[in-house]
Order: C-alpha cells, then sequence, then structure tokens
C-alpha cells in the first residue's frame, strides 16, 4: 500500500496533444495571473480550430490563454498604430 497511485496530478497536462483536446476544460490553478487579467472574452470556434489552437500552444508550451493574449496584443498594440 506504499506503492504511488499512477492517477495523474491536478491540472497536469496529458502526455500527448489528442489527450489534452479530448480532455474537458478544467479551471487553472490560481497563480495570480487571473486576477491581473479580469476581463473575459468568449468566441465561438469551430471544434476543429480548438483543436488547432491547443495543439499550437501544446507545441509551444504555453496555455492557449497566453498565446491567445500574446497574438491579440500583438495584433492590437496599446495606441500604437491606430487607424481612425
Amino acid at each position: 500500500m506504499t506503492g504511488g497511485s499512477d492517477k495523474r496530478g491536478f491540472a497536469t497536462r496529458p502526455a500527448d496533444p489528442d489527450g489534452w483536446i479530448k480532455a474537458g476544460d478544467a479551471r487553472p490553478e490560481c497563480d495570480g495571473v487571473a486576477t491581473f487579467y479580469s476581463a473575459r472574452l468568449t468566441v465561438d470556434i469551430t471544434p476543429e480550430l480548438r483543436g488547432r489552437i491547443k495543439i499550437a500552444a501544446f507545441g509551444r508550451g504555453i496555455t492557449v490563454a497566453a498565446m491567445l493574449r500574446d497574438l491579440l496584443a500583438r495584433e492590437f498594440p496599446d495606441g500604437a498604430g491606430e487607424r481612425p
């Protein structure tokens, strides 16, 4: 009874991207990021696009939220390059 458990730890990513995509979205551990980013944005996308986004984030070793925040910050810089 002293043997280790084969259960994955809480909020641990699966080893393969397909398993991660098929896994339900769980609330991430609170690390202070949620308090800094308090606005939510909901976008309806196809399951196929969602899968591609998750695979890209997994391959980069970051979360989908972090990857999309970076993408949106690049596309919509703070005051720079604004058009009338």
